[in-house]
């Protein structure tokens, strides 16, 4: 049987549908690491970015991705990247899927 790509990303035809906030975990990482792998700077901690990228991809692919791992991978992608300006936004994408695992941290800015 011949699926399209729509349907292999919401996984196996067996009836279940993928959980959206994970669709948007993956859609958010996938974005981010295509345009870091495109991004022509190098910096110190690029190799950092690239394993949590595949890391919360890794968690994304096995389902609902449990929250502190998500969060501290999160921290270290924007510590190893935060400064790359022009990925600022995809950055900010993967912050806001991982927050619909569990909202903002407490103490911080909608922002």
């Amino acid at each position: 049987m011949l699926r399209s790509v729509e349907q292999k990303r919401q996984g196996p035809v067996t009836g279940g549908a993928e959980d959206p906030r994970v669709t948007e975990l993956r859609s958010a990482v996938s974005r981010l690491r295509r345009r870091l792998a495109a991004h022509p700077g190098e910096f110190a901690d690029r190799t950092v970015a690239e394993e949590e990228l595949a890391a919360v991809a890794a968690m994304a692919a096995d389902g609902i991705p449990e929250i502190t791992g998500l969060r501290r991978s999160l921290l270290l992608i924007a510590g190893a990247i935060g400064s790359v300006s022009a990925l600022s936004a995809e950055l900010r994408e993967v912050r806001r899927a991982v927050d619909l695992f569990g909202g903002p941290v407490r103490g911080r800015g909608q922002g």
